[in-house]
């Protein structure tokens, strides 16, 4: 499965998600599972912001050699399963590949979908997109020009959609982790973070 993250610059959030993503196929040996990211108004060619880079490392990825990319028709036509930050850049992404809205959602209508109707393939997903007792209103705010903490709290809560929900959506390669593994997931600014195995224990959707 190949997903496609999108926000505004593509030096924060998107990214974000993404190297998460790679962190999480690495752990889990999801051989399958592959992502990339991509901005609606990227700051071409800039590496990752630099509060988001070490929000990407406090969550156990790696942040290095990256370079924002604008969003175009062929990384939606190459994708599996779009995922945007928020219902406006959902939209977007939507309209730009044929036949792209059945597998275009923000990262928590996605989760919170998911996690309700118990969601294994996008097709799930998307059958159960309108149900407005399943999706509400929520979009994950872009934090440049905020704290340490705003980025903090920004990669928590792409981490606690992100993990159960590629986790869902993935072959069942992975081993369930033990029940002590499980631990919180929102930290104050610079505690330790958890690993993405703590986020799956704690978050996981079944």
């Amino acid at each position: 499965m190949h997903v496609l993250f999108v926000c505004n610059g593509n030096v924060c959030r998107s990214v974000i998600a993404e190297r998460l993503t790679h962190a999480l196929a690495v752990e889990h040996k999801l051989v399958g599972l592959t992502a990339e990211s991509s901005g609606t108004r990227a700051l071409v060619g800039f590496p990752v912001e630099p509060l988001a880079a070490q929000t990407i490392s406090g969550l156990g990825a790696d942040a290095s050699n990256f370079r924002a990319r604008r969003l175009a028709p062929e990384m939606i036509d190459k994708a599996d399963l779009i995922l945007a930050m928020t219902e406006q850049i959902r939209d977007q992404a939507a309209e730009m590949g044929f036949g792209a809205g059945p597998r275009t959602f923000t990262l928590l209508e996605a989760h919170r979908i998911a996690k309700v109707t118990g969601a294994e393939t996008i097709a799930d997903l998307h059958r159960s997109r309108h149900d407005l007792s399943i999706v509400g209103r929520e979009n994950i705010a872009d934090p440049v020009g905020l704290s340490e903490a705003a980025f903090c709290e920004v990669g928590d809560r792409i981490a606690e959609a992100l993990v159960p929900l590629m986790l869902a959506l993935s072959p069942r390669e992975h081993a369930r982790p033990h029940e002590s593994e499980r631990n919180g997931l929102v930290l104050a600014p610079g505690a330790e973070r958890a690993p993405l195995s703590a986020f799956l224990a704690a978050q996981r959707i079944r």
